[in-house]
């Protein structure tokens, strides 16, 4: 059988790497505990339409490509801690412009300000995630560990999926202030910047004739069918989160990331290749399926377990076929690949929810299962058999 397993060692967590990927999870969630929240502030009391709100949301996944071409270009010539530290610090910026917004009586805020606020909000987390997972991560840890430090750290984000918007939705209903949201998610970034800030780095001398704009660190060119695979697969969950969703279906959904990594220790530890990325297609049609003929009442512990099950195990195989495809020294290139296709997905396909299917969430889940399909089609027919023709590792 075509089998990849990631092997995890005790002496990997020492205290540098720790703080390093609770760095990251706290990162996400600085942006994820805003997703369920913000568009309700736009459209309930900002005046913005769901078109508008939608806009806002999914400006972020396009931003998020703004800076990843100088990314080399700065780790190289500058303190690459310095680079994510700056960059973490420019994210408060932004979620203070959020709470600028919020607390003075702009009456009906510029549309411009806040898709501006947004894109660069993009740009700027898609820049210290790309310093933080794919370079500093791996500074920390030895060359022998560096597929696992990618798959571990990777959890840590992938996490804050599930807990950001449930944290956002806890703290909405219960203050009442989307003030308060922005709270958390500035507190999140700020603490971030501490932990990494305490991490000691060596000194290393900037290498000379770099380009200042490169694909080295950014995008893995050879890597574009996987790339659109994944962003077919996770457009889907991105259009779901733009639904009215309980706090308690991304709670569940934290229950489906913890079975998504107990299944891949005990049940695809040595199953074919294909079978994790099947087994989760199946699980987020059937999801959806669900959801389309019962409410959500009715399947709030059932439908989010699968769809969290699913994008675990999706996921982290995904980033594994990402890192054996890349050669030598694009390492970091494959994993900022990897986070481009799976968090530009997210805010793009929340924003389709917003623009095209507000109120309507059969059309939606639908729509969302159709693509997912496809998504699936894609895999099984071209890409799986396309990648081992050329993966490197």
């Amino acid at each position: 059988m075509n089998t990849q397993n990631t092997q995890i060692h005790i002496s990997q967590w020492q205290r540098g790497f720790w703080l390093l990927a609770i760095a990251n999870f706290l990162v996400a969630m600085s942006v994820y505990v805003l997703v369920p929240v913000m568009p309700l502030w736009l459209m309930d009391g900002e005046g913005f339409s769901a078109r508008d709100a939608g806009l806002a949301m999914g400006a972020f996944g396009v931003g998020i490509f703004a800076l990843g071409g100088f990314c080399s270009y700065l780790v190289q010539r500058y303190r690459r801690n310095r680079i994510c530290m700056e960059a973490i610090i420019l994210m408060v910026i932004c979620i203070t412009l959020l709470q600028s917004f919020f607390q003075h009586d702009f009456g009906a805020v510029e549309k411009w300000w806040v898709f501006a606020q947004r894109i660069l909000f993009g740009a700027v987390y898609g820049l210290a995630e790309m310093v933080l997972a794919s370079t500093l991560i791996i500074d920390k840890c030895t060359s022998s560990m560096r597929t696992e430090a990618n798959h571990s750290t990777s959890w840590f984000s992938r996490f804050a999926l599930a807990l950001g918007p449930m944290v956002g939705l806890i703290v909405y209903h219960l203050t009442g202030s989307f003030w308060r949201v922005i709270f958390v998610s500035d507190v999140c970034v700020i603490i971030s910047l501490l932990l990494i800030r305490a991490v000691k780095f060596p000194f290393r001398a900037p290498e000379e004739n770099t380009h200042v704009f490169s694909l080295d660190r950014f995008f893995l060119t050879q890597g574009t069918p996987l790339f659109v695979n994944i962003f077919l697969i996770m457009l889907p969950v991105g259009m779901l989160f733009s639904l009215a969703l309980p706090w308690m279906f991304y709670a569940m959904m934290m229950v489906g990331f913890v079975l998504a990594l107990m299944a891949q220790r005990f049940v695809f530890q040595n199953a074919e290749l294909k079978s994790e990325v099947v087994t989760g297609m199946i699980l987020i049609v059937a999801a959806m399926q669900i959801m389309h003929v019962y409410s959500i009442d009715k399947v709030i512990y059932v439908a989010p377990t699968m769809i969290g099950l699913a994008i675990g195990i999706i996921g982290s195989r995904f980033l594994l076929f990402f890192i054996k495809l890349s050669r030598h020294c694009q390492r970091g290139t494959s994993s900022s690949t990897f986070l481009l296709g799976w968090e530009s997905s997210i805010a793009i396909g929340i924003g389709i929810g917003y623009i095209s299917f507000s109120g309507q969430s059969d059309r939606l889940l639908v729509v969302a299962e159709v693509i997912s399909i496809l998504a699936a089609a894609m895999y099984l027919s071209f890409t799986h058999q396309w990648f081992l023709n050329h993966k490197n590792r």
